[in-house]
């Protein structure tokens, strides 16, 4: 477990229960282990309803630079996706950022009924995992027509930039940091990494209009019931920028159902091109994560190293 989970007694959580729901009964509280970053419960009360209660660190200890208010950014972006996607986008039921009863921001939200998609995958077919993609591009392409006024990360109210490429280099430099400060071996040097980027910075320029993007649409985030995508959660890493940089667009993501349900099967020379730039982004964050994070052994960095390499290996110009 990362250190970044802000742990609560349940003695304080029904305090906290009872402040957002005073006319409700808490009969039970459960942690939800699947999530790397926040914790989250399971409430349940006494007239049978659920609720979500999230809970972020009490400190920045543990998280990258570009990990800015995590939690603002996740209501943020649910409440502009909420009701413009086929999938459900739980409502909030209360934000609190008062920290008198708990040390960290919380909120709760309402319970999406579902599986999570991470952990029942391996009991669908192939063509209902096909299928179940399908769905999930269709959903990414309806959350990237919502459009917003500048490039940037949506819990970073100091740094929004006019373009594209702004947005990139501010974000990779970051992680540049975030890795040398570690000692992160990532086989090129940051400067030059950043000299590459600035060799393409025509390439990000057709990139005009600035996306809503989850950035973090892994299986774990996806709920799934009778066969059908129905919920999509954890929010934090949100942005506006270019829809290539969301996470089903990635080297070890990307598949025909997902590119068929978004409507794109092919793309240009440059397109890919910005795809790849957008695996070094997130491959170098979670390849520095592990360090951050205190995990107990590399290898989540094992896992995506060769990953990283392969996409550096495209930009390269030989």
């Amino acid at each position: 477990m990362g250190v970044t989970k802000n742990i609560q007694s349940e003695e304080n959580i029904k305090k906290m229960v009872a402040h957002a729901f005073p006319n409700k009964e808490m009969l039970s509280c459960k942690e939800l282990t699947e999530g790397m970053c926040n914790v989250a419960y399971l409430i349940l009360f006494a007239d049978g309803t659920k609720s979500i209660l999230k809970i972020a660190a009490a400190d920045n200890h543990g998280y990258m630079t570009n990990e800015v208010n995590m939690m603002d950014a996740e209501v943020k972006a649910m409440e502009l996706a909420r009701g413009k996607m086929s999938a459900k986008v739980a409502g909030i039921e209360l934000f609190n950022k008062e920290r008198k009863l708990c040390s960290g921001n919380y909120f709760f939200m309402e319970f999406i009924e579902g599986e999570n998609y991470f952990f029942t995958q391996d009991t669908y077919t192939e063509e209902e995992k096909e299928d179940i993609s399908f769905q999930i591009g269709q959903n990414v392409k309806q959350m990237v027509s919502i459009i917003g006024t500048d490039f940037r990360q949506l819990g970073d109210e100091e740094n929004h930039f006019a373009t594209q490429y702004e947005l990139m280099r501010h974000m990779l430099t970051n992680v540049i940091n975030d890795a040398d400060r570690k000692s992160v071996e990532y086989f090129i040097r940051g400067d030059e990494l950043l000299h590459m980027l600035e060799k393409d910075k025509e390439i990000f320029a057709e990139v005009t209009k600035p996306s809503l993007v989850h950035y973090d649409l892994w299986e774990g985030n996806v709920f799934i019931k009778d066969k059908r995508v129905v919920g999509i959660i954890d929010w934090e890493r949100a942005l506006f920028g270019d829809p290539l940089m969301e996470d089903r667009f990635r080297r070890h993501t990307r598949n025909d159902a997902f590119l068929r349900g978004y409507g794109q099967e092919k793309f240009t020379d440059s397109e890919m091109r910005r795809i790849y730039w957008y695996d070094i982004l997130l491959y170098l964050t979670m390849m520095t994560e592990g360090q951050y994070r205190e995990y107990e052994d590399d290898g989540q960095y094992r896992w995506v190293a060769p990953l990283y390499e392969a996409s550096l290996k495209e930009l390269r110009y030989e």
